[in-house]
């Protein structure tokens, strides 16, 4: 089958989880024998990168700012989708599936797949007119896509109730984490079980601010090392390192990935993600399958992934938080029996083979009922119009 995947910022994955997300499935859609194509923004990827173990990668700019980046992107992927001879498109996120009805009306013999993958109006960096938008793009992904796709089961939840139409649960999906030595994180002054570990974009929502009022209150010889960048968010940056300041156990490292990131997972002695809003992390799911133990807020995607393996605090708040840092840092041995609790939890329940076969079989379902409807000759003509018309801003 022909793929086309659109909403992300690109692949391979710098930072965000819905890039990574991308990048997995489409490179495992590969292996399988498919031909993937994934649009990617400059400001994210190389623009001269055609192709990504496999995948095929289409660069097309965009107005780059906070809030015309993901949809000013998006208008141009579906647009140049429509010329392209595919058999499924995938929307990633409900901002980018506002679209989903301009594809409809381009390509209407191509069945559409949206992936729900949080609730992103919850943000805190969004305002009014923003929240509605990304509300009605949760709208359309669950309304009008072909078949809806949500990453966790409390979204699964949450989509059939409001909008009549149950969705097909199939989350997030993580590897199994090689066991790596500290030897290139050795530079940030870091080893085995010498930190306390954050993982996420530097945004509001993420709860970072708790966590820092919380450690600064917590008596250990270990670091805090927060991983990850500006999503936008620069203010909110510089003041969470002005609330770190004189506490030089605070480390910030800016995003990483590849070997490091991986590093940063294995070696660290305890996992953090502190959020008040999540669809389903991969971050979390990926300390999980290094084996390192996890402290999560209360929120009820927090709960699912870790569900009796692994600790919660009270969401936002900071003095639970500081009362179970201060337990587990106590009972070196519970975390270690946690963590292996919980490695072989995302094994069984977030493994990649059974993900990409779940996504197949939704893939080829659709593109076979597809195939069965005809569509008049009077639409077609009227698609026509639309195409060229549309082209004029291409």
């Amino acid at each position: 089958m022909r793929i086309a995947i659109i909403g992300q910022k690109g692949i391979p994955s710098v930072s965000g989880g819905v890039e990574k997300h991308v990048e997995d499935l489409s490179v495992r859609l590969v292996k399988a024998g498919h031909e993937v194509f994934v649009y990617t923004r400059p400001s994210y990827t190389d623009k001269n990168l055609a192709e990504f173990k496999g995948v095929k990668l289409i660069s097309l700019p965009s107005i780059a700012t906070k809030r015309l980046d993901a949809i000013t992107h998006t208008f141009r992927a579906c647009l140049d989708v429509a010329k392209r001879d595919v058999d499924v498109i995938h929307f990633h996120s409900i901002g980018p599936s506002s679209l989903i009805w301009l594809v409809k009306m381009l390509k209407p013999g191509v069945p559409v797949v949206a992936t729900f993958h949080s609730q992103c109006y919850k943000h805190q960096k969004w305002g009014i007119f923003a929240k509605a938008y990304l509300k009605f793009g949760e709208f359309v992904a669950c309304r009008w896509a072909d078949k809806t796709i949500t990453v966790s089961k409390n979204l699964k939840e949450y989509a059939a109730k409001k909008y009549g139409r149950v969705p097909e649960y199939i989350p997030n999906g993580v590897e199994a984490a090689k066991k790596t030595a500290a030897n290139e994180i050795k530079y940030l002054g870091l080893k085995k079980d010498s930190y306390i570990l954050a993982v996420g974009r530097i945004v509001k929502h993420k709860g970072l601010q708790y966590l820092i009022k919380a450690f600064k209150n917590v008596k250990t010889d270990k670091k805090l090392v927060i991983v990850g960048g500006s999503a936008h968010t620069d203010k909110f940056v510089k003041e969470l390192k002005e609330m770190a300041a004189g506490d030089e156990r605070i480390v910030f490292t800016g995003p990483q990935s590849g070997s490091i990131i991986g590093e940063l997972f294995a070696n660290a002695y305890l996992f953090v993600q502190p959020s008040e809003s999540e669809g389903l992390s991969i971050a979390l799911l990926e300390a999980m399958a290094a084996g390192t133990a996890t402290l999560v807020s209360d929120i009820p995607e927090n709960r699912e992934a870790i569900s009796y393996t692994g600790y919660t605090f009270r969401s936002k708040n900071v003095p639970d938080l500081i009362g179970k840092l201060n337990g587990l840092l106590r009972n070196p041995q519970i975390v270690r029996e946690m963590g292996e609790m919980q490695r072989k939890r995302a094994l069984s329940e977030y493994n990649w083979e059974g993900i990409v076969e779940k996504i197949q079989k939704i893939y080829q379902h659709l593109s076979a009922q597809k195939k069965l409807v005809k569509v008049p000759v009077r639409q077609v003509r009227k698609l026509r119009f639309a195409e060229k018309f549309f082209s004029l801003f291409f």
